[in-house]
């Protein structure tokens, strides 16, 4: 018997994602199209549309479905602009679903990209602080989306660029593992 992902990918977008204000039309279609079992190791294909981070290697995870279509929501992306996707294959494919040119960065040192001028950065993984690479590979009106996390429960934010500094804002709670390399560093308290 073999495994039916167009029905598990169809439950997973009217049950994880249409359910959670996902509402912009581009990023609900590019969803309800992407076929996540194909980022998936062979053996973890059968879990790709359920609701829970999946393993692809590395100590790094494919982000909930409902989470990573939140974090893209956040975003606003557009067809034709540019991204940055760090450790981020999924929320990359369904970027390049919607029309943008996405850049992966899935090895050597993800906390100092090369290059930027992006109008989207993202990341599947949590950090404990974005960043400062990440924020400054954006262009001007550019959107960095990431879950910091210290503790059990996290905080999706989203960065902005703007001509004199960086806002910030809180978006919802998510729980994606720390991405690797981005563990928190030990420290004494008195």
């Amino acid at each position: 018997m073999t495994f039916d992902f167009t029905a598990a990918r169809k439950n997973m977008f009217d049950s994880q994602v249409r359910t959670s204000d996902v509402t912009d039309p581009a990023i609900l279609e590019a969803v309800r199209v992407v076929e996540r079992e194909q980022l998936c190791p062979p053996d973890k294909q059968s879990l790709a549309y359920a609701d829970t981070e999946i393993p692809y290697g590395g100590g790094r995870y494919l982000m909930r479905p409902r989470e990573a279509a939140k974090l893209l929501q956040a975003l606003r992306p557009r067809a034709g602009e540019r991204a940055l996707a760090i450790a981020a294959p999924y929320v990359a494919a369904v970027l390049e679903a919607m029309g943008l040119t996405v850049d992966r960065l899935e090895d050597g040192d993800l906390a100092t990209p090369v290059g930027g001028g992006y109008d989207v950065v993202v990341s599947e993984g949590a950090v404990t602080v974005a960043p400062p690479g990440w924020i400054g590979a954006l262009a001007k009106g550019g959107r960095l989306a990431v879950v910091e996390r210290n503790g059990p429960v996290g905080k999706a934010k989203l960065y902005t660029k703007a001509d004199h500094g960086v806002g910030v804002r809180e978006v919802f709670d998510s729980t994606p593992p720390i991405l690797s390399g981005f563990e928190p560093k030990p420290h004494f308290a008195f």
